[in-house]
């Protein structure tokens, strides 16, 4: 593989194509008429304009990417996260056009892009799952049937997607009707397929991940796991790796279980197995994402493997490299996606100019960023700027660094996320371990970060007058 074009923009982009440029491949980038600028476009090797800014006419044209791969003699086509990493459409049009596709098989893509076909796909292996329905509905009255069997609160959720779109909690019957056609509603706007699945909602919940790596000869490994429990809008902020609340051998079953759902749709590639996890440890199979995730930074720093170098070896049908019992865990790894939204005010995207934009920098610090100083925020894409990421020997350690990390974050022009991960990584719950899917909506407030500003700005205002009284101290010596 000489050549790989990436299907992709800002960070993770850039990101992909530094570790192809470490393996001597070259690299092409795509963008839009927006991104011309974009740092990852200067990056790469070659680059081409596939459109207008609008994704839907440029970076999810998958027809306009192939073409430009062709056009320029790829070898293979990485698709990042996002956009097209998940369609299996495009995924089989890569394969029939001689260009090889970096991730899964498209059959495998299918299956596991539906959490109904997913959950049928895994339960052979007997691997816990949450107890529901194992069909898609639309019925209300099918959905109250099933609702008053597994007992309330149940969750409805959309069959076709994720990221929280489709997606309902009801606590009581009378609220089933209307909640119901909500999601079907929102899962018809955001996926064209408003069928739902009806399943008993798990109170307390955390979502745990594990990090799976298949290749072509049968091998597959775990990467152990990652805690993603911190969300807003059932989207993830905040991820760690390891999770503080699973012993030795927790650990090896969920692992265990990640990989036997690799092995249940012959996946092949970076995937990564979601789980939900109740009060009591008990462990059940949410979904697979097929693709490589935002958060897969964490689990590099405490394996110390390029999850990217081995994506593209596997998809040179190398064997991996190492075995299971060769894996061992490291340290302890925080992120906290940097966007470019306001926490002040819902979370909503900040749009606006970079006018200073400034990295942290130091050791067990690690920035995967896709912004420069002066750059816009474009409308049109997700509005995440960077991933912010810090290492330490233990939880506290990679805590208190993240904390300084932020502190020398410096941006101007647009609000962000920072703020909020100042007070994820200072509270209690947090730094305790005692805490669930629930944290922002049983912690947060506006406000808390609000008073927390105004206290940091007086002990400031503190410091610097009790060092200006200290400097007039000093006697200054005559000089003769």
């Amino acid at each position: 593989m000489q050549k790989i074009l990436v299907a992709n923009r800002g960070e993770i982009a850039l990101r992909v194509m530094k570790t192809a440029k470490k393996m001597g491949i070259r690299t092409v980038a795509v963008f839009s008429e927006v991104d011309r600028n974009a740092p990852h476009v200067r990056f790469a090797d070659e680059a081409l304009c596939i459109g207008e800014a609008p994704s839907n006419q440029s970076y999810l044209r998958g027809d306009k990417i192939i073409e430009v791969a062709k056009q320029l003699n790829v070898d293979g086509i990485h698709p990042g996260y996002g956009f097209l990493s998940e369609n299996a459409d495009f995924a089989e049009a890569v394969e029939k056009n001689g260009l090889v596709f970096i991730g899964p098989k498209s059959k495998a893509i299918r299956i596991m892009g539906s959490k109904l076909a997913a959950k049928e796909a895994v339960k052979k292996y007997g691997i816990p799952m949450v107890p529901g329905i194992d069909e898609a509905i639309t019925d209300v009255k099918k959905a109250k049937k099933i609702a008053n069997e597994i007992g309330y609160p149940v969750l409805i959720k959309a069959s076709a997607g994720g990221g929280g779109k489709g997606m309902r909690i009801i606590e009581k019957e009378a609220d089933l009707e209307s909640g119901m056609q909500r999601a079907i509603s929102e899962a018809t706007s955001a996926f064209g397929d408003g069928s739902v699945f009806v399943e008993k909602y798990v109170t307390s919940p955390r979502h745990i991940e594990v990090q799976v790596m298949a290749d072509t000869h049968g091998n597959v490994l775990h990467f152990f796991e990652r805690e993603c429990s911190v969300q807003r809008r059932h989207q993830k902020v905040v991820e760690e790796a390891p999770s503080s609340i699973l012993t030795t051998e927790l650990r090896e079953k969920m692992g265990v279980a990640a990989t036997k759902v690799a092995k249940a749709c012959d996946y092949v590639g970076a995937g990564t197995v979601e789980f939900l996890m109740d009060a009591d440890l008990n462990f059940y199979f949410l979904e697979m994402n097929t693709r490589l995730q935002v958060e897969h930074p964490v689990t590099e720093m405490i394996t110390g493997v390029d999850l990217v170098e081995l994506q593209i070896k596997v998809a040179r049908g190398e064997v991996l490299p190492m075995k299971q019992e060769e894996l061992k865990i490291t340290g302890h790894a925080m992120e906290l996606r940097v966007y470019a939204e306001d926490p002040l005010n819902d979370f909503l995207p900040s749009v606006g100019n970079l006018e200073v934009y400034r990295l942290p920098e130091g050791e067990g610090i690690r920035v995967d960023n896709g912004f420069e100083e002066g750059m816009d925020i474009p409308i049109y894409y997700d509005p995440m700027l960077s991933k912010l990421v810090t290492y330490g020997k233990t939880r506290e350690e990679a805590i208190e660094l993240m904390l300084d990390a932020i502190r020398n974050y410096k941006v101007k022009g647009v609000q962000t996320t920072l703020p909020f991960g100042s007070f994820v990584m200072a509270h209690e719950a947090f730094r305790s371990g005692k805490f669930d899917t629930h944290f922002v909506k049983d912690h947060y407030s506006p406000q808390k970060i609000q008073e927390k500003a105004i206290v940091e700005a007086e002990i400031a205002a503190m410091m610097a007058l009790y060092q200006y009284h200290e400097d007039k101290k000093i006697v200054k010596l005559p000089t003769n």
